[in-house]
């Protein structure tokens, strides 16, 4: 059964970051990806809409906005 796992490439080796069920000598097959995931674009965003908004207001609002909803239901 094919099962992808997280490892990392210390001293030369490559050492399995999770728990796998192999006898000693066992062979597997390794793939590796041939470039990192780009996060960079999201890295540099994070914390981008920081102080753009008024979150007391907008949870204020929120919670009006539920509470008339459901009265309108129950009506």
């Amino acid at each position: 059964m094919a099962r992808e796992i997280r490892g990392r490439f210390s001293k030369g080796k490559i050492e399995p970051l999770e728990k796998i069920d192999l006898k000693e000598g066992d062979e597997v097959i390794i793939t590796i990806p041939e470039e990192k995931p780009n996060t960079g674009a999201f890295e540099r965003a994070a914390g981008g809409w920081k102080g753009t908004l008024d979150f007391e207001a907008f949870l204020k609002d929120l919670y009006a906005s539920r509470r008339r909803q459901s009265a309108e239901k129950t009506l």
